[in-house]
């Protein structure tokens, strides 16, 4: 189960950044004198609501229902004392979702150390068989192929760094190809130094695009195709580049960031930053030693 101390931490956190936003939200957003809305206060809080949100995808739970009903209303009437029923909840979720995508961006997202590891992974929207009696993402959801089989649904690429920390991250429809989303600066806006891949973003144009960008592209070679030169370091690190699998099962099987149980396109958006932001907030994210590290494990062994 989830600490209170955790609990107390990301509230406050959420709480802190929602203080800010709604301040910057009320001075620079333009409003309609002719149809005033009414502004009445919800019994939970949008602070409330995006750090439940945030504490389903944090633990090890499978249903935001059996969550909400069985143990926030329960077992956490100290800390969310005026709830509301589940319909309602659920409608709330709707008013956080721009907030949760700021908030992933600002504060929860990590640094680039000049080592970063890119790959993608496949968001089924429902079973491969059934794509033709789907409706919620109608038009939406594309069919895709990935290292598992063909798939219905959207795909996450992730930027990772070498501390587990995510970089950055977009969510595409399941036909797009994994080097489309870095051919232009939105994904590795930020990253510099060297970018570590697999056989799927092969790509000579890519590779001279990338670098002009201040990015080093490094990934596997195909049979077919001619060996080059390859520094030790960097064959090393290749095969660190399960880091990210790792990262991408962590988010799959305990932040829950794959279900087939949507009904509704802008709730199946919040599910995936909510996760993003979950993963954020754990303790302990799976990494590796840095080149200089190896050395130095190596001195000390030799010593």
């Amino acid at each position: 189960m989830i600490s209170d101390d955790k609990i107390t931490t990301i509230y406050f956190i959420v709480d802190e950044f929602f203080k800010e936003f709604n301040q910057v939200l009320k001075d620079y957003a333009l409003q309609d004198q002719k149809n005033k809305k009414r502004n009445r206060k919800s019994a939970l809080s949008e602070s409330e609501v995006m750090t439940i949100m945030i504490l389903f995808h944090y633990g090890a739970f499978k249903n935001l229902k059996h969550f909400y009903q069985g143990y926030v209303q329960r077992h956490m009437k100290d800390k969310f004392p005026f709830t509301v029923s589940y319909n309602r909840f659920v409608e709330l979720q709707k008013k956080v979702n721009v907030p949760m995508a700021v908030f992933l961006k600002m504060m929860c997202l990590g640094k680039c150390t000049g080592i970063s590891f890119i790959d993608s992974t496949p968001i089924r929207a429902c079973h491969i068989k059934r794509e033709k009696q789907h409706k919620t993402f109608k038009n939406i959801a594309q069919k895709g192929q990935c290292s598992l089989g063909w798939f219905y649904g959207f795909k996450l690429h992730l930027i990772i760094n070498d501390k587990g920390e995510i970089l950055d991250f977009i969510l595409t429809t399941g036909n797009v190809d994994d080097r489309e989303p870095l051919k232009s600066m939105d994904l590795h806006k930020w990253i510099f130094g060297k970018l570590f891949g697999d056989k799927g973003y092969i790509g000579k144009d890519l590779f001279e695009q990338l670098f002009i960008d201040g990015v080093h592209l490094i990934t596997k070679i195909k049979k077919n195709m001619k060996n080059s030169l390859m520094l030790l370091q960097d064959k090393i690190m290749l095969r660190k580049r399960a880091l990210i699998e790792s990262v991408n099962d962590e988010l799959k099987n305990i932040c829950q960031i794959e279900h087939t149980r949507h009904r509704s396109f802008d709730n199946f958006v919040l599910n995936i930053l909510s996760a993003l932001v979950a993963y954020s907030f754990f303790d302990k994210k799976p990494s590796i030693n840095t080149w200089s590290d190896i050395i130095d494990q190596d001195r000390l062994i030799a010593a």
